[in-house]
């Protein structure tokens, strides 16, 4: 097939040709806004799932959804930066949705005030302790100025928000990678968005995160189960995962007889990741309409190469030896969540000589805690591909902890 017009888009975050299969999701989002901007309260979202089963792609709908009903996005993909470090793109992000809610020359009351709140919540003092300011609207005296993260990001909201209510409008915070924020971070996000809800202000904040997100959410404020929904999204059920694989190609005149998607979702599990890299390589073998069963095996090759070498190399080339010793050590017991016993008996450890690198893998994302004493791993297939990668077990010496007398 030509090239030029393969319509997979196997990239990170990027939308597909069609999104299928996240209707429920898309008007839940949509509920919430709508029941926002008639001053009512509604439950925030924050996404969870695997990498790969498109919470990036569907925070980019719902930020067109929003854009399309004039609400302001803020779009944030977290990392882990210190808290001064969270302020300055906070401020940045959030002046310039105030400056696109109404313009500096038309501000009215509000609008000054969320002005002055927002360059009270950026100040900073240098190494000189010298006062500095990212633009030149005075600073409010008793709102956003405390040092307190959460009592500080409390009264920018607040403020920004009573500014977008007077202009009939809103404002949404779209954050990505929401497990990389730092406890502080978080704990302030909810901390404000309570506060927003209990002023029933048109601001809301839908996040995407790995599975741990619920249990740190609540770890950080004991109300967010109350203030949040937690929708997880897995890979395509029957009939979207065919859908997700036949849809763009339709947009281009080309079918797939029916065993050709019997095998590829069998290969792809139905992961919209997977799917669109499939289809984009089977495309680029296939010579003519219909696309084959003959086309997806030839096809599975490259899919697995690609792969390989980036969505599932790029996460274990961050690991250290250990990390990866204890990985392929998970792999070798199978795709299911492991207790951490089994994994350091295979190792021929004890559990707390590998405990702190399965909490480093946990904290770089690369596992997650489905129930206490187990993990997993946050990529599906991931367990195959240690498989592959580190065809053998090899332990590094470990020093061992010396028991307390």
């Amino acid at each position: 097939m030509d090239s030029v017009r393969n319509p997979y888009t196997p990239n990170a975050g990027a939308p597909p040709e069609i999104l299928v299969g996240r209707d429920d999701q898309t008007r839940s989002f949509t509920t919430l806004l709508e029941r926002l901007s008639r001053g009512r309260t509604e439950q925030s979202m924050v996404i969870t799932g695997l990498r790969g089963v498109g919470k990036t792609v569907l925070l980019g709908e719902f930020g067109d959804i929003a854009r399309r009903a004039r609400w302001e996005v803020v779009e944030i993909e977290a990392s882990k930066h210190d808290d001064s470090k969270f302020r300055e793109r906070m401020f940045a992000q959030l002046r310039t949705a105030l400056l696109q809610l109404s313009p500096r020359a038309r501000w009215t009351e509000r609008g000054k005030r969320a002005a002055e709140v927002l360059s009270a919540f950026a100040v900073s003092i240098d190494a000189q302790g010298v006062w500095t300011l990212s633009w030149d609207v005075p600073p409010a005296e008793g709102a956003g100025d405390s040092g307190d993260l959460g009592l500080d990001l409390t009264d920018v909201l607040v403020a920004i928000g009573e500014a977008a209510q007077e202009q009939e409008r809103g404002i949404v915070l779209l954050i990505d990678e929401v497990q990389f924020l730092r406890p502080t971070q978080l704990e302030a996000l909810i901390q404000a968005i309570h506060k927003t809800v209990q002023r029933k202000l048109p601001v809301t904040f839908v996040g995407a995160g790995l599975p741990q997100i619920a249990e740190l959410a609540g770890d950080a404020k004991s109300y967010a189960e109350r203030l949040f929904k937690f929708p997880k999204i897995d890979s395509l059920a029957d009939p979207f995962n065919r859908q997700a694989l036949t849809a763009p190609a339709e947009t281009e005149g080309v079918s797939f007889t029916e065993d050709a998607v019997d095998l590829a979702m069998e290969i792809t599990k139905g992961y919209p990741y997977f799917v669109q890299e499939l289809g984009y390589q089977v495309w680029e073998v296939a010579e003519q309409d219909p696309i084959t069963r003959a086309d997806i095996q030839i096809a599975k090759e490259a899919y697995e190469a690609k792969l390989d070498s980036s969505f599932f190399r790029v996460r274990l080339d961050r690991a250290t030896p250990l990390q990866t010793a204890y990985m392929r050590a998970m792999a070798e017991l199978g795709p299911e969540p492991q207790k951490a016993a089994d994994v350091a008996r295979v190792l021929h450890r004890e559990s707390n000589q590998v405990a702190p690198t399965r909490a480093e893998l946990i904290e770089m994302g690369l596992l997650y805690t489905p129930e206490h004493g187990y993990a997993a791993f946050t990529v599906p297939d991931f367990d195959k591909f240690m498989l592959r990668a580190v065809p053998e077990l090899v332990v590094p010496e470990i020093q061992r902890r010396r028991k307390k007398k």
